[in-house]
């Protein structure tokens, strides 16, 4: 088991000094200007997730990403590499696919065009009608930069932007000790939400909401002001890095079954050998580290072999700049990601992606944020409206149907008058820190 990584590049995600104090106002959530510079200057040159290395397994399986008005097709090629193109035929600009599948060719249905998996056209209809000669060989989708960290399929439609690892660093080495590839998809929602998506990165940026929106968090979840560790890295990303053991502030009712008992024992642990309840959640956390360090092999948890101490009891949430929010759980990683709807900029499309570190014997996996599911790849997303709830009321009760709930009235509060700044705690200086960040490409200091 190796230590818990200090990057050298970590700055303190408590520390407001050292931001130049950019005001948050109402106008950048729904002014349909701010959003086209969003567009113009951060969208088209940051790296974007396509989706899940393990939905193209096979040569000629292609994924669809849209963003606003753009589509983006992932094809995995015969020697096992991901291409990615524009999803727009050359000849009169026509959608190629809608939906992830697969193909030897991408054939366009309005003249019958057609390219093979590496862009180049085979096919056109009269092809020596053409004044410029014979396009066939010639022509080739236009093709953008992808690369894969974590199971994650990437791309940039900036030729001049920095490699992938470079745009995420120093991540990739944070996260080095957690075998991402192998992670199982069992839930795939996308649902589309009333509220400008920077309301989703602001609140995965701070833990200050959750007593008072996650009231079933703190007794597994140490959530109290001083027990977290807040990062920010240069690039734009940061993270919050929790104990998952009980808070000594927000407590259960006397009487009430504590989850975290049920953690302990599943691990071998009395949970009644301790003589406070300060010790068992102290103690019990430590004892906990302990126990998994010890059994891990024979209990088939084979994806513990790589973690340090942090990683096998500690919940590390983190933003990957601008958009992308990924909570790293010893058993669990959840992916969380918004992006803007293509015609509202009070509206965006929330994605959630739970999944789980396959355990020998197995067969079902409590997904944290979508409950219960069993242990398989699920093959389809679940497209929902939010709907106040409506849309998604087998989330009901989970901490991001909780989320959700606050949006819309967050959405509706950037456009009163009594709103013209965030005024933020210690804890919650990882918020300005994303708009400043924002910022700086907004106004091409990035």
């Amino acid at each position: 088991m190796t230590e818990a990584i200090h990057h050298p590049l970590t700055m303190d995600g408590r520390d407001s000094s050292i931001l130049r104090g950019d005001k948050i106002s109402g106008d950048q959530y729904f002014s349909r200007e701010y959003a086209q510079k969003e567009w113009g200057h951060m969208w088209t040159r940051i790296w974007h997730v396509a989706g899940r290395a393990a939905e193209i397994p096979e040569s000629g399986d292609y994924l669809v990403h849209n963003f606003l008005k753009e589509s983006v097709i992932c094809v995995r090629q015969d020697d096992g590499s991901v291409r990615a193109f524009y999803n727009t035929c050359l000849h009169r600009g026509l959608r190629l696919v809608h939906e992830t599948s697969s193909t030897n060719e991408f054939h366009c249905p309005y003249h019958g065009w057609r390219y093979g998996k590496d862009g180049v056209l085979n096919h056109a209809q009269d092809p020596e009608d053409f004044p410029q000669g014979n396009p066939c060989g010639k022509l080739k989708l236009n093709e953008l930069r992808c690369d894969s960290w974590g199971g994650f399929i990437w791309y940039t439609m900036d030729k001049d932007a920095p490699s992938l690892m470079e745009y995420l660093h120093p991540m990739p080495e944070i996260y080095k000790n957690y075998p991402m590839e192998t992670g199982v998809r069992v839930a795939w929602y996308r649902i589309e939400l009333n509220a400008n998506w920077k309301f989703v990165t602001d609140n995965f940026s701070e833990s200050y909401h959750t007593r008072t929106a996650h009231p079933q968090v703190p007794p597994w979840i140490d959530q109290d002001v001083d027990s977290a560790r807040h990062e920010m890295f240069p690039a734009g990303h940061g993270r919050t890095v929790q104990p998952m053991r009980p808070s000594l502030t927000d407590r259960l009712p006397a009487g009430v079954q504590h989850p975290y008992d049920f953690v302990l024992r599943e691990w071998g642990i009395d949970p009644e050998s301790y003589a406070s309840y300060e010790e068992k959640a102290m103690q019990g956390w430590l004892d906990l580290k302990a126990a998994k360090k010890r059994l891990w092999k024979e209990r088939g948890y084979v994806h513990y072999e790589h973690m340090n101490d942090e990683e096998l009891t500690d919940s590390p949430h983190t933003v990957f700049f601008p958009n992308v929010t990924i909570s790293f759980l010893p058993d669990n990683i959840i992916f969380f990601r918004s992006e803007p709807h293509p015609d509202d900029p009070e509206k965006c499309y929330f994605d959630l992606w739970c999944m789980a570190f396959p355990v020998a014997g197995q067969t079902e996996v409590e997904s944290i944020m979508a409950g219960r599911k069993p242990l398989r790849e699920v093959e389809h997303c679940e497209h929902r409206d939010f709907d106040n709830g409506k849309g998604i009321p087998e989330l009901e009760g989970q901490i991001v149907y909780q989320d959700m709930m606050l949006a819309e009235a967050s959405q509706a509060g950037m456009h009163s008058r009594g709103y013209t700044d965030a005024y933020l705690t210690h804890q919650e200086t990882r918020v300005r820190f994303f708009h400043e960040v924002l910022n700086d490409y907004l106004e091409g200091r990035r």
